[in-house]
């Protein structure tokens, strides 16, 4: 595994990981030889239960239970939306609004396998943002996801004109050049070509609370945005205001 998750705590009845992108969150259906989160963690537990997913191209926390009373609390937690998760993004455009609400219902794509769109029958779906900076043709968001579709915050920011910055699916994006910020000022490195700042979606899951199985106190996780993330972040705060 090439970039190794990591635990960040763990008692007997949870467990909170930093899962880097690249790394599937749960065995793929037919490629079952792909690594992912949750065969990762019972190399070394005994039980490990599943509670919710991170996208393959997406970083961040991850919380699984180690027995069944704690998954049948914490699922409660989820379905009632008393765990807060707080992401975030960079998205493509300059978004005017300080914050809102996408409240858009969302299923599953007629013609696309693996995609989603936001449709009239489809599940409620609500997400939350706050702008934390403006660039020329990009947003920095903090995200709070008040529900939890399947690629939710990308469908919804996707469905008001402002996809992530990189995103194979619903921006048709997949990697991200310094020479796009900087313009006719890049110099092209010698005879060798660019490489991309990041190549994977510019979506990071940075804070987790939750009320602990057995404690019954509210815990809370974060997880900083990591190296790819931060060198995009970096030169548009240089170049791209």
């Amino acid at each position: 595994m090439k970039n190794k998750p990591a635990i960040l705590y763990e008692d007997e009845s949870v467990i909170i990981v930093n899962k880097p992108a690249g790394i599937l969150s749960i065995p793929d259906r037919f490629k079952l030889d792909l690594p992912n989160i949750r065969d990762f963690l019972k190399s070394g537990y005994e039980q490990v239960y599943t509670l919710h997913r991170l996208d393959r191209e997406t970083s961040g926390l991850m919380l699984f239970a180690r027995n069944e009373e704690a998954h049948r609390f914490l699922s409660q937690q989820f379905e009632n939306g008393a765990i807060d998760k707080t992401y975030r993004a960079i998205v493509q455009g300059c978004i005017q609004d300080s914050e809102g609400l996408i409240d858009k219902k969302i299923s599953r794509h007629p013609g696309i396998p693996g995609k989603m769109m936001v449709s009239a029958k489809g599940k409620a779906s609500r997400t939350a943002f706050k702008v934390l900076e403006r660039f020329r043709n990009y947003s920095y968001v903090e995200i709070q996801l008040l529900t939890g579709r399947t690629h939710q915050i990308r469908v919804h920011f996707e469905s008001i004109g402002h996809p992530l910055a990189v995103d194979p699916l619903y921006a048709r994006k997949s990697e991200f050049f310094l020479s796009e910020i900087k313009g006719k000022k890049y110099k092209k490195p010698g005879n060798r070509e660019e490489r991309p700042l990041i190549s994977r979606c510019t979506l990071h899951a940075e804070k987790l609370s939750f009320r602990h199985p057995l404690k019954k106190e509210m815990m809370s996780f974060i997880a900083e945005t990591p190296k790819d993330f931060n060198a995009l972040l970096k030169q548009l705060q240089k170049w791209g205001k």
